[in-house]
């Protein structure tokens, strides 16, 4: 092997070594819908502040996020949408080539399939024809960090609160977080035991920005 190769590939073996780890993957799920601080992120991933902080280090010496300080406080977002298309790609890798992957998805997630997913192209098209409704099935600040246009919010704890608030005379699409997010299967789950004719979208919004469809900011 070259030296430029070796020194490339020692670049490379640094960004997948700072996705070897479920604590770390699931902070840059969080950081994929919003900035966050060190101490929100504690809270998130049930880590005390001391280890968080040292598995955000280890993220940013792989360059996929950067921090800001704020006074005392540290926040952190991740570095480009490129990060949340690593994730993706390493997702449906493992989707494909993990049986124990394919397991866990049949466990938790397949006995909901008869919830159809909408493609985001499809939505976009009939967004464009006011034929759906898009609902936000995520916490608010996640929202008001950016959505996608003319959706409305519904936390995953107002769902049933908020349902009598729902046009009953359109298609709704419900997206969430991405799609290991049970908040849109649950919430399309609701709606149908309700009588809406509701489906959930393909991915979530971290894979709808990441993709470059239009995003809203409130």
């Amino acid at each position: 092997m070259s030296p430029l190769k070796q020194l490339l590939n020692e670049q490379l073996s640094l960004v997948a070594q700072s996705l070897a780890s479920p604590q770390r993957l699931e902070i840059l799920e969080y950081l994929s819908q919003t900035e966050r601080s060190v101490d929100e992120l504690s809270q998130l991933v049930g880590l005390n502040v001391a280890n968080t902080s040292r598995h955000l280090q280890v993220l940013k010496q792989a360059a996929l996020v950067i921090v800001r300080r704020e006074g005392k406080k540290r926040f952190y977002k991740l570095t480009g949408n490129d990060v949340t298309n690593l994730i993706t790609s390493l997702r449906k890798t493992a989707e494909i080539h993990l049986a124990e992957v394919e397991r866990l998805m049949h466990s938790y997630i397949s006995y909901k399939d008869d919830l159809e997913a909408i493609s985001a192209q499809e939505l976009l098209d009939r967004s464009k024809n006011d034929e759906v409704m898009v609902l936000d099935i995520r916490p608010e600040k996640e929202f008001h960090a950016g959505h996608l246009p003319n959706a409305i919010n519904v936390p995953p704890n107002e769902l049933l609160q908020r349902i009598s608030y729902i046009e009953s005379d359109k298609d709704i699409v419900a997206y969430c977080r991405g799609p290991y997010c049970l908040f849109s299967y649950n919430a399309v789950e609701a709606l149908r035991e309700k009588g809406f004719k509701a489906q959930r979208l393909e991915d979530g919004f971290p894979e709808w920005k990441a993709a470059g469809y239009p995003v809203q900011h409130t």
